[in-house]
């Protein structure tokens, strides 16, 4: 089992933390991106939303903007179809919208229904694995210059329950997921001694997302926090109040 680390309790973030920064934020058209994207605007950033449904993405810079939050840059990208040429590309365009960047929340993902391993083939595997692990990689590469140049660079990855503790019919969904702490921990020793960007995974637990409604149909989704809630340990991890911790797995 992966060893996991632990966020302050009850850290509540002060309203200019990400102030002059720029993040971007990966599966910012719903659920769990949207709220991390509305809360790294809400206090101070100006953010890039990077999803592949333009209207999700718009509405997501409505509510940003209604909000009071910096106008965003709007990513359109499909990171399960995206090649080397295409990351690099996007690095180029946060460059010129952004000319800056502190940080990267990936919190997109691809999933399918639970189903036995004997079930899953070829195909849905390598999708699984692209989306869910080589493509936050590919993404991180691209922008590691970017990220290198700030002075306090931070790059969450979204981990699983049960990339950390496997079970039955999670398959390569799980797999995928259980190779995030491995590939922070190498990107952090490899940073060691410039010490930017931070490269750590969140786990975030049972939540009230799209995706969770996917696992659990039969849920009662009222009983679990709310995916706003969580969007504050994204700000703890993206921010200067975590500065010295990289190479960590951490568990809500």
């Amino acid at each position: 089992m992966t060893p996991t680390s632990s966020l302050p309790p009850g850290y509540t973030p002060p309203t200019n933390l990400l102030e002059g920064r720029a993040v971007l934020v990966t599966g910012a058209g719903q659920g769990l991106g949207q709220a991390v994207a509305l809360a790294c605007a809400a206090h101070g950033a100006t953010v890039a939303l990077l999803g592949r449904k333009p209207k999700k993405l718009e509405a997501t810079a409505d509510a940003i903007e209604a909000a009071g939050g910096a106008e965003p840059v709007l990513v359109p990208f499909d990171l399960a179809e995206a090649g080397t040429a295409q990351f690099e590309q996007l690095a180029h365009l946060l460059r010129r919208e952004l000319k800056r960047l502190d940080g990267i929340a990936h919190c997109a993902s691809h999933f399918v229904p639970l189903t036995p391993l004997a079930h899953q083939g070829l195909e849905s595997w390598l999708v699984l694995l692209r989306v869910n692990l080589a493509a936050p990689a590919a993404l991180t590469r691209a922008c590691l210059p970017l990220l290198a140049a700030a002075p306090d660079a931070s790059v969450v990855f979204t981990g699983e329950t049960h990339g950390l503790d496997p079970a039955a019919f999670w398959g390569a969904f799980a797999i995928g997921k259980s190779a995030l702490p491995a590939l922070a921990k190498v990107w952090a020793d490899e940073l060691e001694k410039s010490g930017t960007p931070r490269m750590n995974v969140l786990v975030p637990g049972p939540m009230n997302t799209p995706q969770r409604a996917m696992s659990h149909p039969g849920e009662d989704r009222s009983r679990l926090r709310s995916a706003e809630s969580v969007a504050v340990s994204y700000l703890y991890l993206l921010g200067p109040d975590s500065r010295g911790r990289s190479g960590e797995t951490l568990r809500m």
